[in-house]
């Protein structure tokens, strides 16, 4: 018999005579109920698992860049909150586009097939007009953001473009590229790619974009030093939003059939837009929070080394949760209700499993990174104490905000696949962040 409440088997109460053979004892089986549990889900927590310890040791290199980059970072005012823009951004993006082809796999239209009008196609053209359209977007925020708030100049404005908007396509570029590899292995092997996307893609994201980033901004800072450099950067930047508007017209006024899928590249940039455009300011919020707290993570290695790992498990567990939630809405064997039901509450569990051990393998790994590379700043017990205080914290907002964010979309008739991973992904950049901070602020 399937309990409602928590999703799994019940426990056997068994009754047998105590030794005075008046009384009665109560013997559960819960021990049984866990095996059973771990059987259910051997597949999707062995793979959810291998793909965030993979995502989380590729972290560790974005947040050694990112220590590395401490010069560039001190140098141009609100580049911290471009860099962790980006990142959420890229995740967004393409954790979306992995969620698509994962429920388009699950109910049989996937076809791995890059003609135009199919599911593949449609996804690429639509993720990277989305590439394009917010590159731009960040940089012209970032400006703003450093104008008011960091001491930002009003010259500001076109590097910044450039360095996100370069930085963007370059880093989105891979990112796509690994998306379709993902997609054909999958498809090839039969996966369910909801367990391994969200977590791969987030990875990538961090390890492309931090490089991409750093790579147009030493870029701007040698045209800096020539004479026409202010031109220069007004013409590239102006020549990349040209290009932007170019390549989104296309895809909104392109003719298609009724009978594939062309048209989907238009509905989800035209439905995915104003999500992603909302779903900027908690990026740029965390990038913000982040960015108050430079400082100390200046001070101490082991926090920006730490910092790309612990929001990428954030944004990986989210949109494994949120992935699973939106296939098993779209198949209609998880009912959009108002409280969680039996299944809700089983990949809830899942994902608590996969949480707690990623989050101490990731202060385990961190501290022993910047361990080696030079002075962590702070002890191994305070570093696990932050790491794994602060992932409790996140996981529970995580069940809770990803699974009424898929039933809100439902409800609302948008697709779960478009809206629920960038808004959970956002809102988790942000509370993460802070999180995270408020834990570290107490303990040290």
């Amino acid at each position: 018999m399937r309990d409602s409440t928590f999703g799994i088997y019940k426990s056997r109460v068994y009754r047998r005579p105590n030794k005075d053979g008046l009384r009665w004892s109560t013997v559960s089986s819960n021990r049984g109920d866990v095996v059973k549990f771990f059987s259910r889900n051997r597949s999707a927590i062995t793979m959810g698992l291998a793909a965030l310890v993979i995502a989380g040791t590729a972290d560790l290199f974005a947040g050694m860049l990112l220590n590395s980059m401490e010069e560039y970072l001190l140098l141009i005012p609100g580049m911290m909150v471009l860099v962790y823009s980006a990142i959420g951004m890229r995740g967004n993006i393409f954790g979306a586009m992995g969620s698509r082809i994962g429920t388009s796999m699950n109910i049989g239209t996937f076809e791995m097939s890059l003609k135009r009008g199919t599911v593949l196609r449609a996804n690429m053209d639509s993720a990277l007009a989305l590439t394009l359209v917010m590159s731009v977007a960040m940089g012209i925020a970032t400006w703003a953001v450093a104008l008011a708030f960091f001491d930002g100049g009003a010259n500001l404005l076109w590097p910044l473009i450039f360095i996100s908007t370069i930085g963007g396509i370059l880093a989105g570029l891979v990112v796509l590229c690994f998306n379709v590899l993902i997609a054909w292995i999958g498809n090839r092997r039969e996966w369910d790619v909801d367990n391994i996307t969200a977590p791969l893609i987030a990875a990538m994201g961090d390890i492309v974009t931090m490089p991409m980033i750093f790579a147009a901004t030493w870029a701007y800072l040698e045209i800096d030093k020539h004479d026409c450099s202010d031109l220069a950067m007004m013409l590239m930047s102006l020549a990349a939003i040209a290009a932007m508007i170019a390549y989104v017209a296309s895809v909104v006024f392109r003719r298609y059939a009724r009978r594939d899928f062309a048209g989907e590249a238009r509905r989800i940039l035209v439905q995915s837009l104003p999500v992603l455009m909302f779903c900027l300011m908690f990026e740029i919020g965390a990038g913000m929070v982040i960015q108050d707290e430079q400082d100390r993570f200046v001070d101490y290695a082991v926090l920006m080394v730490m910092m790309p790992a612990f929001l990428n498990q954030g944004n990986a567990l989210s949109g494994m949760l949120t992935s699973r939630l939106s296939s098993r809405i779209h198949l209609g064997t998880l009912k959009p209700r108002r409280t969680p039901q039996g299944e809700a509450y089983e990949n809830f569990a899942v994902i608590t499993v996969c949480a707690l051990l990623t989050f101490v393998y990731i202060g385990a790994v961190s501290f022993a990174a910047a361990a080696a590379s030079g002075d962590a700043g702070t002890s191994l017990a305070v570093t696990m104490a932050s790491i794994v205080g602060a992932g409790a914290m996140a996981t529970l907002v995580i069940c809770v905000l990803s699974y009424y964010v898929a039933i809100a979309t439902t409800r609302f008739g948008l697709d779960p696949d478009d809206h629920s991973i960038p808004i959970t992904s956002s809102v988790m950049d942000l509370l993460g962040a802070v999180i995270l901070v408020t834990v570290i602020g107490i303990l040290l």
